[in-house]
């Protein structure tokens, strides 16, 4: 159950609108805030799972101190000030307790596990971390320092290298364009005062959504954490943040030691109504390039061309943004035919869309696999959650999976043909300088 919504989210926004969720959505009052509360009781197995997740409080608001919620994030995985992380760890391993603490593109995450029977330590813990944490100066130098590790060993690491680049082609002047890990510099520049200030204004109640599950009772749990929610400030609710991805080709070639050229493109992609078009998005997304063996990309690339192992497309559908993103890893010598083939691909998916056996495919697999990703509570509590972020009904899951078995295969070509957009691609590609 670790790391329920690790990260979230690539590429989501904040839209949280309960009404429109067809089973209800419980909120619990604290301090004259009513918090939203994801939840689901089982007790197949003694144990409880608790998320704080504070909306707000991710990369796409660092501003211009790059990398600032990572730190925020590692801080709180460093115990209080008066224990420190070892004491504090050792604490919580004595019960068989885990904490750790994430940050995605837009959230801060506080995730609790514990064994039924410790439930009540274990929310102690939790509430002496949010009161007193290891705001020190040795705590920061430690943290910055593994950062600082982690970006010199992207300096090598050619596809964080395309991905990120490409990433600054699609969303140019916005805080899409930086990199989440922040860089060496930006990292070195941050004070305790920022990330101090970071926590006091995103561990608030009006940012909060809480996710829990497991062998609890839902209403006692809640109200064992309302006076270490009580100590939070109320604050204010982030803004809503939407970025169109760039419309305009673009092409950035990096040149490095490596002896396969690393090949990563995107395209925009509109979508207005998520709960009207979705499905249509990820049944498109799924034949073009999603699916692997069977993909159009893949079949044209690897089957029939040996040009690479494996070709990748995918569609990002979200409020922060909504664009198309792919990649594949080439010998150099095959790197321009490459290129040209992924154009092609995408502009005859677009101009032709797809055959009736392509479609037939796609339903059977998605139609049987689906299910199988909510078969866990942490699954469950995951698309609930995936769900209410984007503003959708907490079960729509399952009514994705009615629109997917009804689509036919003129709605589907219609719906391909209305997006000419993504075959503007932009490409950003790190390969060996006199490749050809």
């Amino acid at each position: 159950m670790k790391n329920l919504i690790a990260l979230l989210l690539l590429f989501l926004g904040v839209h949280m609108n309960a009404n429109s969720s067809k089973e209800p959505i419980k909120f619990y009052e604290v301090n004259n805030i009513k918090i939203p509360v994801i939840y689901e009781e089982s007790n197949l197995l003694p144990i409880g799972s608790i998320q704080l997740v504070f909306i707000g409080g991710g990369s796409i608001n660092d501003g211009d101190k790059n990398g600032l919620s990572r730190l925020g994030a590692s801080i709180l995985n460093e115990g209080t000030k008066e224990l420190g992380a070892t004491k504090f760890s050792e604490k919580l391993e004595q019960k068989a307790i885990d904490i750790s603490a994430s940050s995605g593109l837009e959230t801060l995450n506080i995730e609790l596990n514990y064994l039924k029977d410790q439930e009540k330590d274990a929310i102690n813990f939790l509430g002496d971390l949010l009161k007193s944490p290891n705001l020190t100066q040795n705590a920061l130098k430690k943290i910055q320092t593994k950062a600082i590790a982690s970006l010199l060993n992207k300096e090598t690491d050619f596809d964080y290298i395309a991905s990120t680049t490409l990433s600054s082609l699609l969303f140019k002047n916005t805080p899409l364009a930086y990199p989440p890990l922040g860089t060496i510099k930006s990292v070195e520049n941050i004070k305790l005062a920022d990330i101090k200030a970071y926590l006091e204004k995103n561990l608030s109640l009006s940012r909060l959504v809480i996710i829990m599950g497991g062998d609890i009772n839902t209403d006692k749990t809640l109200a064992a954490l309302k006076p270490i929610l009580s100590m939070l400030q109320t604050g204010k609710k982030t803004e809503m943040h939407h970025y169109n991805a760039n419309p305009k080709p673009q092409e950035k070639i990096l040149y490095k030691d490596t002896q396969q050229a690393y090949i990563y493109f995107g395209s925009p992609f509109n979508i207005n109504n998520f709960e009207k078009d979705a499905y249509k998005a990820k049944v498109m997304a799924f034949i073009l390039g999603s699916s692997g063996f069977g993909s159009r990309l893949m079949e044209e690339i690897r089957v029939k061309r040996g040009l690479a192992y494996s070709a990748y497309m995918r569609i990002v559908t979200g409020n922060i943004a909504s664009y198309t993103t792919g990649y594949l890893q080439t010998q150099l010598q095959n790197q321009t035919q490459s290129i040209e083939l992924i154009k092609k691909v995408v502009q005859d998916f677009v101009e032709k869309g797809v055959t009736q056996d392509e479609l037939n495919g796609a339903k059977n697999f998605l139609l049987g696999s689906e299910p199988l990703r909510n078969e866990t509570l942490s699954g469950r509590l995951y698309a609930k959650f995936y769900n209410f972020y984007l503003g959708l009904p907490l079960d729509f899951d399952k009514i994705q999976l009615e629109q997917i078995k009804n689509l036919t295969l003129k709605e589907l070509n219609e719906y391909i043909k209305s997006h000419p957009e993504i075959k503007n691609l932009s490409f950003s590609i790190v390969t060996k300088k006199g490749a050809k």
